[in-house]
């Protein structure tokens, strides 16, 4: 990496910044993980919300370009400050992260956003089932129950307004994402049923010579079941990144 180091890294709907924890020390530079709004620390939402509102309470921290890691809620976020603000932007890592959903995609979302509205318990313990992968749960029993906690403490209208963004902004910027300037890696997990390998080469076949990774035998929480296979791919990304800077 060159002139700039600094790593911002953007978590999921429901989760906060506790989420990269695997994932800080195996970076090539010093990272932050800030909470989204209505997330973690942050005072709970008092109304609806969207996703240009998320990207700019992001950018508002940043003094220089950074280089963006965003996890499914968060690569929304990535992507709509590499729109509204790409001279904040150095390169971006979206990581199981949606994008022109299927119409049965679409549906499946919107039909778990409507449980989560009607039992946020039920509906946060089934997707921390879908999160990770079955061997993954074996191997390290305790984290489900770990994230299963995070979601839980989330305050359930905040929650479910942030959600409401994660099922709907990928159709508002699907048609933007050909303006993306800056270097792009997409990572999924092979076994991610919501941030799906097909939508992942999609996704890098949108946006100008983006490129697209998947990691066989991971789920939805790639960050956790694979930081070191995740930081790998991130150093390269950010060393070719920084390539492509020098020499334009």
């Amino acid at each position: 990496m060159t002139a700039t180091d600094r790593l911002v890294l953007l978590h999921g709907v429901g989760l906060d910044g506790t989420m990269w924890t695997d994932l800080r020390p195996l970076l090539p530079a010093p990272a932050v993980a800030p909470d989204l709004l209505g997330h973690g620390t942050r005072s709970p939402l008092t109304g609806p919300t969207s996703l240009p509102a998320l990207a700019e309470d992001v950018a508002d921290t940043l003094a220089e370009p950074v280089h963006l890691i965003g996890f499914s809620l968060g690569g929304l976020v990535a992507q709509q400050l590499a729109l509204s603000h790409p001279d904040k932007v150095a390169s971006l890592v979206l990581v199981s992260t949606v994008a022109d959903r299927t119409p049965d995609e679409r549906a499946a979302v919107r039909a778990r956003y409507h449980r989560a509205a009607e039992s946020f318990e039920a509906s946060a313990r089934a997707a921390v089932d879908r999160w990770f992968s079955p061997g993954f749960r074996r191997s390290r029993p305790h984290l489900p129950p770990l994230v299963s906690d995070t979601l839980l403490a989330n305050d359930r209208d905040s929650y479910l307004a942030c959600y409401r963004v994660f099922a709907e902004a990928d159709a508002d910027l699907w048609p933007h994402l050909t303006r993306i300037v800056a270097p792009t890696l997409v990572i999924t997990g092979g076994r991610d049923t919501g941030s799906t390998p097909d939508m992942a080469r999609r996704l890098a076949g949108r946006i100008p010579d983006a490129r697209a990774v998947v990691v066989e035998d991971a789920a939805h929480l790639l960050p956790l079941e694979q930081p070191r296979v995740l930081a790998k791919a991130i150093t390269e990304h950010l060393s070719t990144s920084d390539k492509r800077t020098d020499h334009p």
